[in-house]
């Protein structure tokens, strides 16, 4: 069974980091593969994709996180693979982290999703749209306030 965990994003990690839900998102990715997990990080589009790419390049050496974005590095993918809407990852994943607008369909072929609730109230109408089309695929879901990096 699939389990999701939608990680509510408070207005004063908004405000101290405009970026916060996408480096959150990005150390998420970072623990589960030093747990051992593949990871699907599934961007907004492209650009996100890219900034995803990026920051992840700049971690410190010692946390490095293999990862490419879809169609680059190893064939199946290294560890923590980006993609966006519209493409397909490759191989087996356990984790997928959402930073989309929507449900993906195929969010039933992992074992964990993570998702987010954003403090601007569109953005949260759209987790509350996630959140009912995930519960109709069968998730379980729970909500957790995000911590800190």
């Amino acid at each position: 069974m699939t389990h999701a965990t939608f990680y509510i994003i408070s207005e004063q990690q908004h405000a101290e980091d405009n970026d916060f839900q996408l480096h959150f998102a990005c150390h998420q990715a970072a623990m589960s593969y030093r747990q051992g997990h593949k990871v699907y990080l599934l961007a907004a589009d492209k650009a996100q994709a890219e900034q995803i790419d990026e920051y992840l390049w700049q971690l410190d050496p010692d946390n490095f996180v293999p990862h490419n974005l879809i169609g680059e590095g190893p064939r199946g993918g290294s560890p923590v693979e980006i993609g966006w809407p519209g493409l397909r990852h490759s191989g087996r994943r356990g984790i997928l982290i959402n930073l989309g607008q929507d449900a993906p369909n195929f969010a039933v072929t992992f074992s964990q999703v993570v998702d987010f609730v954003p403090c601007d109230e569109k953005q949260k109408q759209l987790a509350r749209e996630r959140y009912k089309q995930y519960r109709q695929a069968g998730i379980q879901l729970n909500t957790a306030n995000a911590a800190t990096p």
